[in-house]
């Protein structure tokens, strides 16, 4: 299976939160069609079929690729 690159995923993962928060506090149709779509997307992006899979996997994927916390982001050479 073909993975997303860690920071597409993030950035799905983050407009998705962002998103449930502006539809929940407001109605605003916008803010509910654009989560549908970042849905889909991070559903497609993590090959499932429902927003609870999909983050699940995609945080999973994330954990997987991250540093260590307090790891240094680049090797001395």
């Amino acid at each position: 299976m073909l993975m997303a690159h860690p920071a597409v995923l993030r950035n799905l993962v983050e407009q998705y939160e962002m998103l449930l928060v502006l539809r929940d506090g407001a109605a605003d149709p916008d803010a509910a069609r654009r989560l549908e779509d970042v849905t889909y997307t991070l559903c497609v992006s993590t090959g499932t079929r429902e927003a609870d899979a999909a983050l699940a996997a995609a945080r999973a994927q994330l954990a997987a690729v991250a540093p260590p916390p307090g790891a240094p982001l680049l090797s001395g050479a």
